[in-house]
């Protein structure tokens, strides 16, 4: 539902197209390539994704490189205002408690759309993989959690605040501050769309992948033929999260990934010694290092 209504928003501000037409369009275009299964999807991510993200890391590099003089204060920023003591004021002003759950809360819950870390569904991708080893593929998963949210993440970050836009909090949110910091390099126009594109390929690609996650767990828990019932509903939960209220949008999908999130924390610490073992074999067992 998230990723619906982020390609719809972008769509109607970037090209006045409603939300609704946006559900449609999305709705075939998920429907057409979910059908064709796991290969279908693979084909589509394994092409949008890697191309989509190496024109965004390089317009994102582009903005640095040219600021490059504004690096130093732009790390500087991103410290100060994480530890700015008016901040710990705030909190002590109001409600300590309150203030530091909300900070956990959204803190936590926008770490998990960043890189799903903690929620068990990048393992459904994972273990369709041939690796030699588990512990190789575990590490291809750190790898995955390091580029997007230490790499990506930092990127954006600097890329906005060495372009020198205006960072106020409530000023711009969301795409609007990469957006803002693209157009001061390459045009508002061209920005816009840009963003948009970006967004909308990346979502859309993060949409065909939680199908799949959906339809491994229904399968496997009720059987092939339920898991076709899942697609047409997943299909209809996709229609409603391009057309729904956005603060709707972001409450349903924390509270399931909570959910989600639960029972796979207890299968990490129940598995934790499993994962000691074999990390301990594949990294100093002596015929491995011989060879």
């Amino acid at each position: 539902m998230p990723q619906a209504n982020s390609i719809s928003t972008a769509v109607e501000t970037t090209f006045g197209i409603s939300t609704t037409i946006v559900g449609a369009v999305l709705t075939v275009l998920t429907l057409a390539v979910i059908v064709g299964g796991i290969t279908s999807i693979s084909k589509v991510s394994s092409v949008v994704v890697p191309g989509m993200a190496a024109f965004y890391i390089l317009a994102g590099l582009l903005c640095i490189v040219i600021n490059y003089e504004n690096i130093p204060h732009g790390l500087y920023l991103i410290l100060m205002m994480a530890f700015d003591p008016s901040a710990v004021e705030g909190g002590v002003v109001g409600t300590i408690t309150v203030s530091v759950m909300n900070a956990v809360r959204f803190g936590v819950a926008r770490g998990c759309f960043s890189n799903e870390a903690g929620l068990g569904s990048a393992a459904i991708a994972h273990a369709a993989a041939d690796p030699k080893s588990p512990v190789q593929q575990g590490l291809y998963g750190i790898f995955e959690v390091f580029a997007d949210t230490i790499v990506i993440c930092t990127l954006t970050a600097l890329t906005i605040i060495c372009s020198g836009v205006d960072i106020t909090f409530g000023h711009k949110v969301g795409s609007e501050l990469i957006t803002a910091a693209f157009s001061t390099m390459f045009g508002q126009k061209f920005a816009s769309v840009f963003v948009a594109l970006a967004l909308m390929l990346f979502a859309f690609t993060t949409i065909l992948g939680w199908s799949l996650y959906g339809s491994r767990c229904v399968q496997y828990l009720f059987g092939l033929k339920v898991s076709k019932i899942y697609q047409v509903l997943f299909i209809i939960v996709v229609v409603i999260g391009a057309v729904a209220s956005l603060d709707v949008v972001w409450d349903i999908a924390d509270t399931f990934n909570g959910l989600m999130a639960i029972p796979n924390f207890i299968a990490l610490f129940a598995l934790s010694g499993v994962v000691a073992k074999l990390t301990k074999e594949y990294f100093f067992d002596k015929d491995k290092l011989k060879k």
